[in-house]
């Protein structure tokens, strides 16, 4: 069988490709606001089933317009955030006095993440990049997704991971462009504990962050009050079909 045939050996440079992802984190929240972009996700860290690592931050600022969240591969993230490290800074270096806005790292991140799917050798991730920007006609909000094969959109709102399926149906229900930080971060943390409830790999300990004109916050990372006296909670296998 030919190397690359196989989807997980070495490539032709003897390099070894992404098996299959190792640490792993779960959804990104992410919706617009009145006064910007407003992020969210937990701090778990998934070694295959077992949730391994409970302390770590996948909310990250670059340069001084933009947010970056990710679901996906820790590592893979890591690398990423090294290849944007190097675009800030090339970019800083032309002081020229303009900075790269959200719109083009999001541009520069589907090139990247397409560049390897096509190599055969992707990125494991879907990443969320949000910012503010004050362009030509004003203050100008983006907030836009890519995942691992380089699929690549803008929204109003987003949910990576399992928050696709539970997430999103709530954001387009209650969400609103004029809302308040404060509404923001109440719709936030109702999809998270959705989330928490559902969702194995998803722990109770949750970050959230924002960015406006005046710059990102990434504020510390905080639990929130559960409930588990649901009937399908305490029973969970009545009415099943089939045997348990």
């Amino acid at each position: 069988m030919d190397k690359l045939q196989k989807f997980g050996s070495s490539n032709a440079q003897g390099v070894e490709m992404s098996r299959y992802p190792y640490v792993t984190g779960t959804s990104v929240i992410a919706l617009k606001y009145k006064d910007g972009v407003i992020m969210a996700c937990d701090t778990g860290a998934s070694y295959g089933s077992t949730l391994r690592y409970k302390s770590v931050e996948r909310i990250k600022a670059v340069g001084k317009h933009s947010l970056i969240g990710a679901s996906g591969e820790f590592s893979d993230f890591q690398e990423i955030l090294r290849y944007l490290d190097e675009l800030t800074l090339s970019d800083h270096m032309w002081d020229d006095g303009n900075s790269l806005g959200p719109k083009e790292v999001h541009s520069y991140l589907t090139r990247v993440m397409y560049n390897r799917r096509n190599k055969f050798d992707p990125l494991w991730n879907s990443l969320v990049l949000g910012g503010v920007k004050k362009g030509p006609k004003g203050e100008e909000k983006y907030l836009g997704m890519v995942n691992m094969i380089g699929t690549h959109f803008e929204e109003n709102h987003i949910a990576t991971g399992f928050g696709n399926h539970l997430a999103i149906p709530i954001l387009r229900a209650e969400w609103c462009e004029d809302m308040t930080f404060e509404e923001a971060v109440k719709l936030v943390e109702k999809c998270l504990l959705v989330l928490l409830y559902r969702d194995r790999s998803s722990i109770n300990k949750f970050q959230i962050a924002k960015i406006t004109t005046e710059g990102a916050t990434i504020y510390p990372p905080y639990s929130l009050k559960t409930h588990w006296g649901f009937a399908a909670f305490e029973n969970p296998s009545k009415g099943a079909v089939g045997s348990w």
